[in-house]
Protein backbone atom coordinates (compact mmCIF):
# COMPACT_ATOMS: atom_id res chain seq x y z
CA UNK A 1 0.00 0.00 0.00
CA UNK A 2 1.43 3.35 -1.00
CA UNK A 3 0.63 6.60 0.66
CA UNK A 4 -0.59 9.70 -1.17
CA UNK A 5 2.77 10.75 -2.50
CA UNK A 6 3.77 7.31 -3.68
CA UNK A 7 5.84 5.46 -1.04
CA UNK A 8 5.21 2.27 0.95
CA UNK A 9 3.50 2.65 4.30
CA UNK A 10 5.79 2.73 7.27
CA UNK A 11 5.31 2.73 11.02
CA UNK A 12 7.68 5.10 12.74
CA UNK A 13 7.95 4.04 16.39
CA UNK A 14 10.13 5.29 19.16
CA UNK A 15 11.08 4.19 22.65
CA UNK A 16 10.27 6.06 25.80
CA UNK A 17 13.42 8.13 26.29
CA UNK A 18 12.66 11.16 28.43
CA UNK A 19 11.92 10.83 32.12
CA UNK A 20 12.60 14.29 33.50
CA UNK A 21 9.55 15.75 35.22
CA UNK A 22 7.77 18.58 33.45
CA UNK A 23 8.70 22.06 34.51
CA UNK A 24 7.42 25.51 33.62
CA UNK A 25 9.26 28.78 33.12
CA UNK A 26 8.22 32.25 32.11
CA UNK A 27 7.48 32.56 28.40
CA UNK A 28 9.93 34.80 26.53
CA UNK A 29 8.89 36.80 23.52
CA UNK A 30 8.54 35.18 20.12
CA UNK A 31 11.56 37.19 18.93
CA UNK A 32 13.76 35.84 21.70
CA UNK A 33 12.63 32.28 21.03
CA UNK A 34 13.34 32.58 17.32
CA UNK A 35 17.00 33.17 18.10
CA UNK A 36 17.42 29.72 19.61
CA UNK A 37 15.61 26.52 18.82
CA UNK A 38 15.21 22.87 19.75
CA UNK A 39 18.34 20.76 19.31
CA UNK A 40 18.89 17.74 17.12
CA UNK A 41 16.01 18.14 14.66
CA UNK A 42 16.76 15.81 11.74
CA UNK A 43 14.20 17.10 9.24
CA UNK A 44 15.32 18.46 5.89
CA UNK A 45 12.84 21.29 6.47
CA UNK A 46 11.24 22.54 9.70
CA UNK A 47 9.42 25.55 11.11
CA UNK A 48 7.65 26.52 14.32
CA UNK A 49 5.03 29.25 14.49
CA UNK A 50 3.08 30.84 17.30
CA UNK A 51 -0.67 30.79 16.74
CA UNK A 52 -0.73 34.58 16.94
CA UNK A 53 1.71 34.78 14.03
CA UNK A 54 4.99 35.23 15.91
CA UNK A 55 8.01 33.12 14.94
CA UNK A 56 8.99 30.68 17.65
CA UNK A 57 11.82 29.12 15.67
CA UNK A 58 13.05 29.89 12.18
CA UNK A 59 13.64 26.19 11.76
CA UNK A 60 15.70 24.56 9.05
CA UNK A 61 15.55 25.57 5.38
CA UNK A 62 12.27 27.30 6.15
CA UNK A 63 11.89 28.73 2.66
CA UNK A 64 13.24 25.84 0.59
CA UNK A 65 10.60 24.18 -1.61
CA UNK A 66 10.00 20.49 -0.93
CA UNK A 67 7.38 17.93 -1.87
CA UNK A 68 4.80 17.49 0.87
CA UNK A 69 2.98 14.18 0.26
CA UNK A 70 -0.41 13.96 1.99
CA UNK A 71 0.03 17.18 3.95
CA UNK A 72 -1.36 18.51 0.65
CA UNK A 73 -4.76 17.56 2.07
CA UNK A 74 -4.65 20.52 4.45
CA UNK A 75 -5.22 22.73 1.41
CA UNK A 76 -7.76 20.27 0.00
CA UNK A 77 -9.83 20.71 3.16
CA UNK A 78 -9.35 24.50 3.19
CA UNK A 79 -10.60 24.86 -0.39
CA UNK A 80 -13.66 22.73 0.34
CA UNK A 81 -14.50 24.61 3.53
CA UNK A 82 -13.95 28.06 2.04
CA UNK A 83 -15.83 27.49 -1.21
CA UNK A 84 -18.72 29.98 -1.23
CA UNK A 85 -22.05 28.27 -0.63
CA UNK A 86 -20.55 24.88 0.18
CA UNK A 87 -23.10 22.53 1.75
CA UNK A 88 -21.34 20.30 4.26
CA UNK A 89 -24.45 18.15 4.52
CA UNK A 90 -24.66 17.46 0.79
CA UNK A 91 -24.61 13.69 0.13
CA UNK A 92 -21.95 12.51 -2.32
CA UNK A 93 -22.29 9.17 -4.11
CA UNK A 94 -19.06 7.16 -4.18
CA UNK A 95 -18.07 6.26 -7.74
CA UNK A 96 -16.13 3.30 -9.07
CA UNK A 97 -13.58 5.76 -10.50
CA UNK A 98 -12.60 6.81 -6.97
CA UNK A 99 -11.90 3.21 -6.03
CA UNK A 100 -10.09 2.54 -9.31
CA UNK A 101 -7.87 5.55 -8.66
CA UNK A 102 -6.60 4.40 -5.27
CA UNK A 103 -6.10 0.88 -6.59
CA UNK A 104 -4.19 2.13 -9.64
CA UNK A 105 -1.99 4.47 -7.60
CA UNK A 106 -1.56 2.18 -4.60
CA UNK A 107 -2.79 5.14 -2.56
CA UNK A 108 -3.93 5.50 1.02
CA UNK A 109 -7.65 5.03 1.29
CA UNK A 110 -10.70 5.58 3.45
CA UNK A 111 -12.06 2.31 2.00
CA UNK A 112 -15.11 4.01 0.56
CA UNK A 113 -17.65 1.62 -0.99
CA UNK A 114 -19.11 2.24 -4.43
CA UNK A 115 -22.73 3.40 -4.24
CA UNK A 116 -22.52 4.58 -0.63
CA UNK A 117 -23.44 8.18 -0.01
CA UNK A 118 -21.53 10.27 2.50
CA UNK A 119 -21.85 13.96 3.19
CA UNK A 120 -19.14 16.46 2.36
CA UNK A 121 -18.52 16.80 6.10
CA UNK A 122 -18.09 13.03 6.47
CA UNK A 123 -15.70 12.96 3.53
CA UNK A 124 -13.55 15.56 5.28
CA UNK A 125 -13.08 13.05 8.10
CA UNK A 126 -12.21 10.38 5.53
CA UNK A 127 -9.73 12.81 3.98
CA UNK A 128 -7.93 13.92 7.13
CA UNK A 129 -7.98 10.92 9.50
CA UNK A 130 -7.06 7.84 7.40
CA UNK A 131 -5.66 10.16 4.68
CA UNK A 132 -8.11 8.81 2.12
CA UNK A 133 -7.16 9.64 -1.46
CA UNK A 134 -10.56 8.29 -2.49
CA UNK A 135 -12.15 10.88 -0.19
CA UNK A 136 -9.91 13.56 -1.72
CA UNK A 137 -11.02 12.53 -5.22
CA UNK A 138 -14.69 12.61 -4.19
CA UNK A 139 -14.32 16.10 -2.69
CA UNK A 140 -12.42 17.48 -5.68
CA UNK A 141 -14.99 15.99 -8.07
CA UNK A 142 -17.82 17.49 -6.01
CA UNK A 143 -16.44 20.98 -5.39
CA UNK A 144 -14.64 21.44 -8.71
CA UNK A 145 -16.45 22.78 -11.78
CA UNK A 146 -16.72 21.36 -15.29
CA UNK A 147 -18.47 18.77 -17.40
CA UNK A 148 -16.27 15.79 -16.56
CA UNK A 149 -14.34 14.34 -13.62
CA UNK A 150 -11.09 15.36 -15.29
CA UNK A 151 -12.27 18.94 -15.71
CA UNK A 152 -13.68 19.15 -12.19
CA UNK A 153 -10.57 17.78 -10.48
CA UNK A 154 -8.34 20.04 -12.59
CA UNK A 155 -10.43 23.07 -11.65
CA UNK A 156 -10.22 22.05 -7.99
CA UNK A 157 -6.42 22.02 -8.19
CA UNK A 158 -6.60 25.46 -9.79
CA UNK A 159 -8.64 26.58 -6.77
CA UNK A 160 -5.90 25.24 -4.50
CA UNK A 161 -3.28 27.31 -6.29
CA UNK A 162 -5.50 30.38 -6.29
CA UNK A 163 -6.01 30.01 -2.55
CA UNK A 164 -2.26 29.63 -2.00
CA UNK A 165 -1.64 32.85 -3.92
CA UNK A 166 -4.31 34.73 -1.97
CA UNK A 167 -2.76 33.58 1.30
CA UNK A 168 0.66 34.77 0.18
CA UNK A 169 2.20 31.28 0.07
CA UNK A 170 4.81 32.14 -2.55
CA UNK A 171 6.75 28.90 -2.24
CA UNK A 172 3.72 26.65 -2.66
CA UNK A 173 2.32 25.01 -5.81
CA UNK A 174 -0.11 22.12 -6.26
CA UNK A 175 -0.42 19.68 -9.13
CA UNK A 176 -2.49 17.25 -7.06
CA UNK A 177 -5.59 17.22 -4.88
CA UNK A 178 -4.14 14.57 -2.55
CA UNK A 179 -0.34 14.62 -2.69
CA UNK A 180 0.24 12.15 -5.51
CA UNK A 181 2.33 14.33 -7.79
CA UNK A 182 2.33 13.34 -11.44
CA UNK A 183 4.92 15.91 -12.50
CA UNK A 184 6.86 16.62 -9.30
CA UNK A 185 5.38 20.12 -9.04
CA UNK A 186 3.50 19.59 -5.79
CA UNK A 187 5.66 21.48 -3.32
CA UNK A 188 5.64 23.88 -0.41
CA UNK A 189 8.01 25.33 2.19
CA UNK A 190 7.95 24.73 5.93
CA UNK A 191 7.06 28.38 6.52
CA UNK A 192 4.21 28.32 3.98
CA UNK A 193 2.76 25.10 5.34
CA UNK A 194 2.81 26.42 8.90
CA UNK A 195 1.02 29.59 7.79
CA UNK A 196 -1.56 27.53 5.90
CA UNK A 197 -2.17 25.32 8.94
CA UNK A 198 -2.57 28.36 11.19
CA UNK A 199 -5.12 29.74 8.73
CA UNK A 200 -6.97 26.41 8.52
CA UNK A 201 -7.35 26.10 12.29
CA UNK A 202 -9.50 29.23 12.32
CA UNK A 203 -12.25 27.16 10.72
CA UNK A 204 -14.29 25.37 13.38
CA UNK A 205 -15.03 22.35 11.18
CA UNK A 206 -11.37 21.88 10.25
CA UNK A 207 -10.41 22.16 13.90
CA UNK A 208 -13.01 19.59 14.95
CA UNK A 209 -12.00 17.12 12.24
CA UNK A 210 -8.25 17.26 12.75
CA UNK A 211 -8.38 16.98 16.54
CA UNK A 212 -10.40 13.73 16.31
CA UNK A 213 -8.32 10.65 17.17
CA UNK A 214 -11.03 8.46 15.63
CA UNK A 215 -14.53 8.70 14.24
CA UNK A 216 -17.47 6.52 13.21
CA UNK A 217 -19.46 7.77 10.23
CA UNK A 218 -22.59 6.08 8.88
CA UNK A 219 -23.41 6.22 5.18
CA UNK A 220 -26.59 8.18 4.54
CA UNK A 221 -28.22 5.66 2.19
CA UNK A 222 -27.18 2.22 3.48
CA UNK A 223 -26.58 0.54 6.80
CA UNK A 224 -22.81 0.80 6.73
CA UNK A 225 -20.56 2.50 9.28
CA UNK A 226 -17.02 3.60 8.57
CA UNK A 227 -14.50 3.64 11.42
CA UNK A 228 -11.47 5.82 10.78
CA UNK A 229 -8.43 6.41 12.98
CA UNK A 230 -6.27 9.51 12.81
CA UNK A 231 -2.79 8.61 11.54
CA UNK A 232 -1.23 11.33 13.74
CA UNK A 233 0.32 9.54 16.73
CA UNK A 234 0.78 12.76 18.68
CA UNK A 235 -2.98 13.02 19.25
CA UNK A 236 -3.88 11.83 22.72
CA UNK A 237 -0.18 11.48 23.57
CA UNK A 238 1.34 14.94 23.82
CA UNK A 239 -0.76 17.21 26.09
CA UNK A 240 -2.73 19.75 24.12
CA UNK A 241 -2.11 18.42 20.59
CA UNK A 242 -4.99 19.27 18.24
CA UNK A 243 -3.80 17.88 14.89
CA UNK A 244 -3.03 18.30 12.04
CA UNK A 245 -1.82 16.01 9.21
CA UNK A 246 0.70 13.31 8.38
CA UNK A 247 2.18 12.49 4.99
CA UNK A 248 4.68 10.06 3.52
CA UNK A 249 6.04 9.87 -0.01
CA UNK A 250 9.03 8.47 -1.87
CA UNK A 251 10.22 11.96 -2.82
CA UNK A 252 8.75 13.82 0.17
CA UNK A 253 9.80 11.38 2.88
CA UNK A 254 7.86 11.33 6.17
CA UNK A 255 6.16 14.67 6.83
CA UNK A 256 4.12 16.09 9.68
CA UNK A 257 2.08 19.23 10.28
CA UNK A 258 1.16 19.48 13.95
CA UNK A 259 -0.42 21.90 16.37
CA UNK A 260 -1.06 22.12 20.07
CA UNK A 261 -3.02 24.42 22.35
CA UNK A 262 -2.38 25.01 26.03
CA UNK A 263 -4.44 27.66 27.71
CA UNK A 264 -4.70 30.53 25.25
CA UNK A 265 -1.48 29.67 23.45
CA UNK A 266 -1.49 27.72 20.17
CA UNK A 267 1.65 26.64 18.32
CA UNK A 268 1.97 25.16 14.84
CA UNK A 269 4.92 23.14 13.57
CA UNK A 270 6.02 21.58 10.28
CA UNK A 271 8.51 18.82 9.55
CA UNK A 272 9.30 17.87 5.95
CA UNK A 273 11.32 14.78 5.06
CA UNK A 274 12.01 13.64 8.61
CA UNK A 275 12.46 9.97 9.48
CA UNK A 276 12.11 10.93 13.17
CA UNK A 277 9.13 13.19 12.74
CA UNK A 278 7.37 12.29 15.99
CA UNK A 279 10.37 12.57 18.34
CA UNK A 280 11.33 15.81 16.59
CA UNK A 281 7.80 17.22 16.86
CA UNK A 282 7.86 16.30 20.55
CA UNK A 283 11.11 18.26 21.00
CA UNK A 284 9.66 21.25 19.17
CA UNK A 285 6.54 21.27 21.33
CA UNK A 286 8.59 20.97 24.52
CA UNK A 287 10.68 23.89 23.28
CA UNK A 288 7.60 25.97 22.53
CA UNK A 289 5.96 25.30 25.91
CA UNK A 290 9.17 25.23 27.97
CA UNK A 291 8.56 21.79 29.37
CA UNK A 292 10.23 18.40 29.37
CA UNK A 293 7.56 15.79 28.65
CA UNK A 294 8.18 12.02 28.77
CA UNK A 295 7.40 10.67 25.32
CA UNK A 296 4.98 7.84 24.71
CA UNK A 297 3.20 7.94 21.37
CA UNK A 298 -0.39 6.85 20.77
CA UNK A 299 -0.30 3.44 19.13
CA UNK A 300 -2.66 2.90 16.23
CA UNK A 301 -5.05 -0.05 16.46
CA UNK A 302 -4.24 -3.15 14.46
CA UNK A 303 -5.43 -2.68 10.90
CA UNK A 304 -5.55 1.11 11.08
CA UNK A 305 -4.14 3.00 8.12
CA UNK A 306 -0.73 4.64 8.43
CA UNK A 307 0.66 7.62 6.56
Amino acid sequence: MQRCGGSPARRWTVALTATTAAFAVALPTATAEAAGGPKGIGAKGAYLLDGSGGRLWEGKAADIKRQMASTTKVMTAVVVLETPGVDLNKPVAIKQSYRDYVARMGASTADLRVGDKLTVRQLLYGLMLPSGCDAAYALADTVGSGGSEKARTASFIDKMNTKAARLGLRGTHYDSFDGISAHGRNHTTPRDLAELARHALRNATFDAVTRSASTRQKATNVNRTYTWYNTNQLLGAYPGVIGIKTGTGSAAGPCLVFAAKRGKRTVVGVLLNDANRYPDAWKMLDYAYHTRTPMKLRQLPSGAHED
